[in-house]
């Protein structure tokens, strides 16, 4: 339990050597493959077994246990919107987010890769039907909110989201509790939200699922770049300037 005390919180000012580097790249496309492959398959393959409350808990958990099992690594931020909040409060360099950032999105990929093999191993499943964890906003999308509302749910809960991870992580937090209270707020984030976005507050999960869903998951995938890197930044920038940041 010890390495979740250094999750989004390892020092990342200094050269790595290789060997370093190629292991937090790996941690850093692994840890999206895991979030995905939980949690978006859980979406896709048990909607109708677990409903809203369970698929909550399966991306709430899958960031969990991530989180502990990665986070001594490279730090576990799975997400490059959690990257670049960590840029904007000076812990990382920008050269180093954008490697986080490409190695997070190929792990999504990767793992959405692996929910449409599984999925597709069903006889009734149809892809433009059923998608795969896609999401989206506006008419015939779950609860056909609109454009605005998308951008502000998307940006604000990024913001909470990746403020929490800047405070569990940074001085004065509890030791071994930041993987807890990551995955809860993760998990409360989608049972809150699920009907309105499906819920992003991760570019590289919403790349991975619009990459092969295509269509409207692909035009609308703008909103769930731009709003989780904008609440991601804002959050990054407001602890740097000590409003969230313990003294």
């Amino acid at each position: 339990m010890a390495g979740i005390a250094i999750v989004v919180g390892c020092d990342t000012s200094g050269p790595d050597n290789s060997r370093d580097h190629v292991e937090k790249m790996t941690a850093e496309a692994l840890g999206p493959f895991i979030l995905v492959l939980f949690g978006c398959r859980s979406a896709v393959l048990m909607r109708a077994q677990i409903g809203m409350l369970g698929i909550s808990l399966a991306f709430g958990l899958a960031i969990f246990a991530a989180a502990y099992g990665l986070g001594a690594i490279s730090g576990a931020h799975l997400n490059p919107a959690v990257s670049l909040g960590i840029v904007a409060a000076g812990r990382m360099s920008v050269a180093e987010f954008l490697g986080y950032a490409v190695a997070q999105t190929i792990g999504a990929i990767l793992g959405v890769g692996v929910v449409y093999l599984i999925a597709s191993g069903k006889a009734d499943y149809v892809l433009a039907t059923k998608g795969l964890g896609k999401n989206g906003y506006g008419a015939g999308y779950l609860g056909e909110y609109s454009l605005s509302a998308a951008l502000v749910f998307e940006a604000v809960m990024t913001f909470i989201f990746v403020t929490v991870i800047l405070g569990a992580t940074g001085s004065g937090a509890a030791p071994g509790f930041a993987g807890l209270a990551i995955g809860l707020t993760l998990a409360a984030i989608h049972l809150v939200g699920i009907n309105v976005t499906g819920v992003s507050v991760n570019p590289a999960r919403s790349i991975g699922s619009a990459v092969f869903v295509g269509g409207t998951a692909l035009a609308q995938l703008w909103v769930f770049i731009v709003a989780p890197l904008a609440g991601g930044l804002v959050a990054g920038r407001v602890y740097k300037a000590g409003v969230t940041r313990a003294a």
